[in-house]
């Protein structure tokens, strides 16, 4: 792990902390881990007057895939934010329908206008719309940096390759705590 800035115009994304995410079992820390830790870095983002971006997801991009098949309906507040991080007033909310937080929606358009050179990734599920948008902010051509003790999977193994292997190919890698400090 290489030193960690921040830009003066950076934002965190939270990527699928909802209601029906954050109840499922993950790895190798609890969920509840990810989103305390999230929630730190909100508090301290809006604190110092920076953008904060709450994703969500309330569907899957077409198309087949050998994963299990989703049966029945999901709970009605299945895609709400958890209240542990809002949205607060000024909070950005994106609703997304594929992996990343980039594809399909003005999650770029808003960064952009806000004069957002980098961005702070956190969210469940690491290998999924973590990386995800991670790779995307990267080829969008934003500085990006994932809070490492901010992101949970449903497996160990594939949080685990993309903390190790993909996350420093595409930016920086840190901890809650080393952020926040770097954000005064």
């Amino acid at each position: 792990m290489t030193a960690t800035t921040l830009d003066p115009k950076t934002a965190l994304v939270v990527v699928d902390l909802q209601k029906g995410i954050v109840g499922l079992p993950t790895a190798p820390h609890p969920a509840a881990d990810a989103v305390a830790n999230s929630a730190t870095l909100a508090d301290a983002f809006r604190a110092k007057g920076l953008p904060v971006v709450l994703v969500r997801v309330t569907g899957g991009a077409p198309g087949r895939n050998e994963g299990p098949a989703q049966s029945g309906q999901p709970a009605a507040d299945w895609a709400d934010i958890v209240p542990e991080l809002g949205p607060r007033e000024g909070d950005i909310v994106v609703t997304k329908c594929t992996w990343g937080a980039f594809h399909g929606t003005d999650l770029d358009l808003q960064l952009r206008r806000r004069g957002v050179t980098q961005v702070v990734v956190t969210g469940i599920a690491t290998s999924i719309g973590v990386e995800s948008t991670a790779r995307s902010a990267h080829e969008y051509g934003y500085h990006v940096t994932v809070a490492t003790d901010a992101v949970a999977d449903m497996d160990a193994d594939t949080h685990r390759n993309s903390v190790e292997k993909i996350f420093p190919r595409l930016g920086e890698t840190d901890t809650t705590a080393a952020i926040v400090k770097l954000l005064g």
